[in-house]
Parts: C-alpha cells; sequence; structure tokens
C-alpha cells in the first residue's frame, strides 16, 4: 500500500508548537469533542436491552413448552456467561507451511472488522505477508475476507476468544501445529472492547473485567506465549494498538474525564484470586476501564522492549491510527452519535480516518523500513490540528487527521513510570497463570 510504503523524517519541524490564542482554543475544543468519543454514557441503553432479554428468558414459560424446549432455554441463558467452550474447540489446520510459501507469517488478532480488517487486508495484498486472521467469528472472518478482496490463498482464518485464557492457549496450539517449524514473523495485537454504557462490570471466562480482559491480559499471554517462537525469526516485530485516551500527555487523554490512572494497581494485583472491577481497585467505570487497559497495553510494550528486545532481536512497537470515527468500538454509543461524530470529525475538525487509512497505517508499522526501532510510540501528524500533544515543554503540539507523515511520538509520563509498569508486569503474570517454564528461554530472564 501507499502507507505501508512511505518513508518520511521526523516532521516536527514542519508544525510550530507555538499557535495564536484562536488556534489553540480551537484546538482544544475539537478535541476535547473528539476525545469525548471514549467518555461514559448518560443513559444505558445497552444495559436495558441487556436486562429485557434476561427478563424475557426467566419468564414463566408457556405449559405446552416440553422439559427439551425448557432445558434448551436455561442452557441458553448459561451460555450468555460463557464465551468459550474447550470441548468444542477449533480442530487444528496443518500444512500451512505449504499455502505460506516464502512469505513472512504474520498473525493479525480482531481482524474480521475495522482497523484489523483493513491492516490484515493490506499486508495480504502486498504478496509478501501470509495473515493469520485470528478472530471470535471464525466464519465471519472467513466472509469479510471475501467481501474486502484478499487474495485467495493469502490468509487463513483462526479461532481466538481474548476472553478466555484457554481459548489463547489452544490458539496458540493451533497457529503452532499450522505453521509447523516455521517461525512467526509479524504478531499484530489490535483486538478490542469498550463498554462505556455499562453501569456493571461484564466478566471474562476467567474472572477478569471484560476491557481489561480481552484488550490488556489475553494480549499479555499472547504475546508472552509466542516470544520464544518469534525470537527464530529474522526481523520480528510485534505490535500493540494504543490510543490517546489512554496517554494522559494527550488533550483527548488529559482533558476528558474520566482520565486513564492505574493508582497503585490495588485490583489488578488481586485479579489472581477474585474478581476485581478497576485496575486501582476503584468503583467501575466503563469508559475508564478501557482507557486504563490502553495503558496497560502502552506500558506492556515498553517492558517488552526493556526485558527482551536486546536478547531476541523483536521490535517491539505501539501505535495511535488516529480517529476512527466509525470504527465498531463505538457500537455501544446512542444512534445519533454514530452519525454524527463521523460527519464532525469529516467536515468540521478534519480530524477523521477512515477504517482503510488506519489499516495502512498498521499495516506501515509492521512492513516500514523505519520503524525497525524498537520500543517506539508511532503517530502520524495529519492534515488537522486534532489530535495534538502536550510536548515536554508544556506547549502543543503533533496533528492529526488524514494523510501526513509518521514519526515518533512521546508517550506520558505515566506509561513510562518504571516502578508500576514493572507491577503491571508482575500482576499481569500471576493474572493469567503464566508459568516460567512458558515464558522465553524458561523464564530466565525475569526480574524477581
Amino acid at each position: 500500500s501507499k502507507a505501508a510504503a512511505e518513508q518520511s523524517t521526523h516532521p516536527s519541524s514542519k508544525h510550530p508548537s507555538h499557535r495564536s490564542p484562536k488556534m489553540r482554543f480551537f484546538t482544544l475544543a475539537s478535541l476535547i469533542t473528539a476525545a469525548a468519543a471514549f467518555a461514559p454514557l448518560s443513559t444505558h441503553n445497552g444495559i436495558a436491552q441487556r436486562q429485557a432479554t434476561s427478563s424475557a428468558a426467566l419468564a414463566p414459560a408457556p405449559a405446552a413448552q416440553s422439559c427439551t424446549q425448557l432445558s434448551a432455554i436455561l442452557q441458553d441463558a448459561q451460555l450468555q456467561d460463557k464465551y468459550y467452550f474447550p470441548e468444542a474447540k477449533e480442530t487444528p489446520k496443518v500444512l500451512g507451511g505449504v499455502k505460506i510459501g516464502l512469505r513472512k507469517l504474520v498473525v493479525v488478532t480482531g481482524a474480521s472488522s475495522g482497523l484489523g480488517l483493513n491492516c490484515a487486508a493490506t499486508l495480504a495484498k502486498t504478496g509478501k505477508y501470509f495473515v493469520v486472521m485470528a478472530c471470535r467469528n471464525v466464519e465471519k472472518g472467513k466472509q469479510v475476507a471475501k467481501d474486502i478482496g484478499m487474495p485467495e490463498n493469502s490468509y487463513t482464518v483462526m479461532k481466538l476468544e481474548l476472553a478466555s485464557l484457554q481459548s489463547v492457549r489452544d490458539f496458540v496450539a493451533n497457529l503452532k501445529a499450522f505453521k509447523s517449524a516455521r517461525p512467526l514473523t509479524h504478531l499484530v495485537c489490535n483486538a478490542a472492547v469498550y463498554k462505556p454504557a455499562d453501569k456493571t462490570p461484564t466478566w471474562t471466562d476467567d474472572g477478569f473485567e471484560m476491557s481489561m480482559g480481552v484488550n490488556h491480559l489475553g494480549h499479555f499471554l499472547l504475546v508472552n506465549l509466542l516470544l520464544d517462537d518469534m525470537s527464530k525469526a529474522k526481523g520480528a516485530r510485534c505490535v500493540i494498538v494504543g490510543s490517546i485516551t489512554g496517554n494522559t500527555n494527550t488533550v483527548g487523554g488529559g482533558l476528558v474525564y474520566p482520565r486513564a490512572d492505574l493508582g497503585e494497581l490495588q485490583g489488578l494485583e488481586k485479579a489472581s484470586k477474585e474478581k476485581v472491577a478497576m485496575a486501582d481497585g476503584k468503583s467501575f467505570d466503563g469508559a475508564k476501564a478501557y482507557k486504563d487497559s490502553k495503558v496497560c497495553n502502552m506500558m506492556t510494550i515498553a517492558e517488552l522492549d526493556r526485558r527482551y528486545h536486546k536478547d531476541t532481536g523483536i521490535v517491539f512497537s505501539s501505535m495511535y491510527p488516529g480517529c476512527i470515527a466509525e470504527t465498531a468500538l463505538f457500537r455501544e454509543k446512542r444512534q445519533w452519535f454514530r452519525k454524527i461524530f463521523p460527519l464532525f470529525m469529516k467536515y468540521v475538525t478534519g480530524g477523521y480516518v477512515s477504517e482503510v487509512e488506519a489499516g495502512e497505517r498498521l499495516a506501515q508499522v509492521v512492513d516500514d523500513p523505519q520503524c525497525t526501532r524498537s520500543g517506539r510510540y508511532w503517530s502520524w501528524n495529519g492534515k488537522a490540528n486534532t489530535v495534538a500533544y502536550i510536548n515536554k515543554d508544556g506547549d502543543l503540539t503533533g496533528a492529526g487527521g488524514s494523510g501526513g507523515e509518521i514519526f515518533e511520538n512521546d508517550q506520558s509520563d505515566a506509561v513510562r513510570d518504571l516502578p508500576t509498569a514493572k507491577k503491571m508486569w508482575k500482576f499481569s503474570r500471576e493474572a493469567v497463570g503464566l508459568a516460567k517454564k512458558e515464558m522465553y528461554k524458561g523464564g530466565k530472564l525475569e526480574e524477581e
């Protein structure tokens, strides 16, 4: 793709940090509106819908219903609380080495829609990559791959339910059976859930709050289980998608409440023993839970780089693709918001980034030669001043929107907080039950 082929130098000289008060006001106003997409909702349609569904399921059954029908109703009600059933695990695919050929092997999570799908398609269409689309719904993944025009024999779809640690382990086993001795070259951790409408937590199969469980802990386990294999590949890269909403040095992440704040990780510390609603141990907030999970994503990349880059040679990166106003991540937002927000970002602020361009940007971090520096957080200096960052001098800098060039961005002090990052790593490892023998070199590089 055009984005994957582009190379550029740091663009900061093109965007002076000092702007007129009028420009600063417009930038702040547009940013706050854009970032408000990640603020909690004042109404809770999702909860009401689920409550209505539950009420219907528990309503008295007509006398004419058979025992079999009643049993099926009860089973359906129970299934709502579980996302993955090991007894129904996917049959491993084999002889993948023949299909892969001389291409690089890349796994993309959440590849059945939006950013993940467009990244997978961009990479597949280069002819240089064989893509494993890691999806919750395999049949949907197969269909959308055809719909978007991914070349035949450039991909396969495999089951991955990040709300289940057993599914993560089964996916890794199936992937290894499929690729045989060929090492995994690239891993893209993109899948995410966002539940701002929920008044109470939704839990994964392992008892984690859903946003933290899927966005962070599922990917944390996945990366660690694949590190040893990836270390055998030449030019391996691991990318975890970040967000400005979890980066408090941005206007979007710093001025729109609730702000991301891991506290002392009192909640995550207990996650291996009991259900906890939030990483900081406080009461549940769906919007903040998402932001906290993205902080953990970016911290994970920093820790992977610090612990393993030198020994493995793997390039670890995070990135923010821009404001994808039409993303399915906003599916729990009100209908009017989902119609107006893309138009506002496109025609008022200029901060709009399409799913196609966002996918190309993610693919660029996987493919571009200039993205070989590990531990970096990548952004784009698009045409609009709507994804601004507060630099180390306290000035508003950077830009967002479509177009522009890639550059290395600054992460917030919270993301770079080493003592907290070390605790995050320790508590995450305990929560997912990651044994040393499962880790790179049997965990010999782990700090005690």
